[in-house]
């Protein structure tokens, strides 16, 4: 089975980019989760990830929660993310909401070797051993070449 993993917070979403995303965080507030833009046209990604799921590949999200969080605020951020995925229409098969430095690979470890990983954390990347890791830059040509 092929597998595309995918991150969220700087990949999918531009929570990095919400004004006083930190400060919320550490606040536990959800709104930066709630007001992150999407990276990419989300249109056309999920254009591909259908053609791509017609084809047998699974989609997979597997995104951290915020760091050093209670279980409520834990709780609450799976929801809104879980709501963004669905504002976006977003078309995964399979979703992890862990706990922040969970090795994202014990999430889907059992799917085999062939699997793809989309991120934007360079070490994240560099830790992945279940196949391809891609930088979320280059995660839309990446995609794109897959269907072609």
């Amino acid at each position: 089975m092929k597998v595309l993993v995918f991150d969220m917070d700087g990949t999918l979403g531009d929570l990095y980019g919400v004004d006083g995303w930190l400060e919320d965080l550490r606040a536990e507030r959800t709104r930066p989760y709630a007001e992150a833009r999407p990276l990419v046209d989300m249109d056309e990604l999920r254009n591909i990830l259908v053609q791509l799921q017609h084809r047998g590949y699974r989609v997979v999200i597997t995104s951290w929660l915020a760091k050093e969080a209670s279980k409520a605020y834990d709780d609450a951020v799976r929801q809104v993310k879980l709501a963004w995925l669905n504002l976006w229409r977003f078309p995964y098969d399979e979703i992890h909401l862990v706990k922040y430095g969970t090795t994202k690979a014990d999430c889907t470890r059992r799917h085999g070797k062939e699997q793809t990983l989309f991120d934007d954390n360079e070490k994240i990347r560099k830790g992945w051993h279940l196949g391809n890791a891609i930088d979320a830059s280059d995660m839309m040509d990446y995609l794109r070449g897959l269907v072609a």
